[in-house]
């Protein structure tokens, strides 16, 4: 396929969005004209309809946290996994990417108090979603163990042994499941991740529980950490998401899940993410195949 076409594919499936999402404003529209005047001004109080007319669609960023977002503190440049999705989703609806500094936590609360429109890589827990709306899955995120070099790991059970000494954050997510699914290991509960990387560096642990991500950026700074591995029997993975603000009129997290599923099912979200892992140095051939984006 020539860069030509690449071109073509991109525009046409731009092109198809808009059309649906002119479709869907026709006809709110046309519902709207039915509407008492109470009702009107409820469906005009919404997400879709104020990133257009204002022309700007407000996200969370995290400085840090790769691959989702790094800011280039020379040109002020944000770049990686998120504001690629970003980036995509403005063209789309043609408005201006506006950037406001948060945190995981924080993006939820910035949602709730209309500060941003989007809210990206968060973690759709129950008790998140009483309080805002998730738009699906953009991927489910695996967990599995960092193995030290000269080490083989296919299955939970391969380290859920008394001999195995583990590493973990202390209450963690990673530390919740290395608990779970190998609870017969030596787990060794430490401070933060550097001191779990401390440990693993040094000799004195056999293996780090953590996610994907984790495992795979640590192993791109200090290649001699070992290897990383998704675990199976069973499959662990907590899905990755996007957020929204909590309201009645549903287009805008509606739109949102029919772009991601869109943008799963022609391998382009996968593409966005490997680019976004290869900033914190991770080399396309070291994400495994088993990742499910």
């Amino acid at each position: 396929m020539t860069p030509s076409d690449d071109q073509t594919i991109s525009e046409d499936r731009r092109e198809a969005l808009r059309y649906a999402l002119a479709i869907g404003s026709g006809a709110a529209l046309a519902s709207a004209m039915t509407t008492t005047p109470a009702s009107a001004q409820a469906a005009a109080d919404n997400t879709l309809d104020r990133v257009r007319a204002n022309k700007v669609l407000r996200i969370a960023v995290l400085p840090g946290e790769l691959p989702y977002f790094n800011k280039d503190l020379a040109s002020g440049t944000w770049s990686g996994f998120s504001i690629e999705m970003a980036n995509d989703i403005t063209k789309l609806l043609d408005v201006k990417l506006e950037y406001v500094e948060s945190t995981y936590g924080n993006s939820v609360l910035d949602l709730q108090a209309g500060k941003i429109d989007l809210g990206f890589a968060l973690n759709p827990t129950p008790q998140r979603a009483l309080v805002i709306d998730f738009c699906g899955t953009v991927f489910p995120h695996p967990f599995g163990a960092m193995l030290k070099k000269g080490m083989e790991a296919k299955t939970w059970a391969d380290i859920n042994k008394p001999e195995v000494k583990i590493a973990v954050d202390v209450g963690s997510a990673n530390e919740a499941v290395a608990r779970r699914f190998a609870p017969n290991a030596t787990i060794k509960s430490l401070k933060s991740r550097d001191e779990v990387m401390l440990e693993m560096a040094s000799g004195r642990v056999d293996v780090v529980v953590n996610a994907l991500i984790l495992g795979l950026t640590a192993i791109a700074k200090n290649p001699n950490l070992g290897t990383y591995k998704i675990l199976q029997s069973p499959s662990v993975a907590i899905p990755s998401s996007m957020g929204v603000r909590r309201e009645a009129d549903k287009r805008w997290r509606d739109f949102l899940a029919v772009w991601i599923d869109y943008n799963r099912g022609i391998g382009q979200m996968r593409e966005w993410f490997v680019k976004g892992l290869g900033l914190a140095g991770v080399k396309a051939e070291d994400v495994p195949v088993e990742v499910n984006i």
